[in-house]
Parts: structure tokens; sequence; C-alpha cells
């Protein structure tokens, strides 16, 4: 294994880190090396959905992915899907839903639901973007609330 520097855009912004192992996963560079909490560790195995970012505007489970493997594509963390509108308009529907409890899960249903919202002009119907969330679980709410959140944020970017 070896270190070197490692180049990423992250939200919009080149940035640039010494002494990267090559087996870091992203979720790692992401928290511990750019700052960005947001993004959270759940089960370090791909079946929770909590580390969900967009590479390259797909989600993407970020503890699964090696920093190195994203390569020149984009990437966006829940820090930045909360700087666009798409993104202000799901948070604010999990809000009005009372789709947060804990919080843990959250970021990782918006990034994926804004990933969704933000695919075409007309967003599928409830029922497609709730199944496209399927990889994304929650321990607290039951579903029932994030699924009320789900169809408040679609109405919203209709």
């Amino acid at each position: 294994m070896t270190d070197a520097a490692l180049a990423l855009h992250i939200n919009g912004q080149s940035r640039r880190f010494a002494s990267v192992p090559d087996a870091e996963r992203l979720l790692d560079t992401l928290r511990w090396r750019a700052g960005l909490k947001g993004t959270k560790e759940g089960c370090r195995t791909g079946d929770c959905g909590a580390c969900t970012v967009l590479v390259g505007g797909e989600p993407t489970l970020s503890c699964l992915l090696l920093s190195r493997e994203v390569g020149d594509e984009p990437v966006t963390t829940i820090e930045g899907v909360a700087a666009v509108p798409i993104g202000q308009a799901v948070i604010k529907a999990f809000a009005e839903a009372g789709a947060v409890q804990c919080g843990y899960c959250t970021p990782g249903f918006v990034v994926a639901l804004a990933a969704q919202l933000g695919r075409s002009k007309s967003p599928p119907d409830v029922e497609s973007l709730v199944d496209g969330l399927e990889g994304n679980l929650c321990r607290c709410t039951g579903y029932r609330a994030i699924e009320r959140a789900v169809a408040l944020a679609r109405k919203a970017v209709q």
C-alpha cells in the first residue's frame, strides 16, 4: 500500500490532499480529510445507504468506493446537495413530514432523492421515487414519514 497526493472535485471545488493511502475509502476522505461530516458511516458494508454521495451525478455508496477510483468525476455530498434548490426542497420536505428522527440516515436519503428528482423535468411518480430509495435504511421512522417527505418533495419540484 502506498500513499500519494489525491485531487478530487468536491461540491464544486477542486481539493488536493497529500499522502492519501491507496486503500482509503471515499467516505473517510470526505469526513476526515475534507471535513465534510454530513456523510455518515453506518455499516461499512454498503447495506444502509447512510454514506450515499453523488459521484458523477449518480448515487454512490462512499463506504464501498476507494477515493482513487473516483477519478475526474465530481463528488457531491449532502453539504453540496443542501446548497441547491432541489436539495433544499428535499430537506424542507423531510422536516415538514417529520421524516427526521435521529437524523443519522437522513443525509443518505436526501442525496438519493435529490438525485432522482434532478434527473428529469417531470419527476417519476411517488411510488417509483420510494422504490429508488430502497438501498437506504432507517431504524427510527417506520418509513411512512419518509414516504410523505418523498411526496412533498416531488410536489415542490414539479
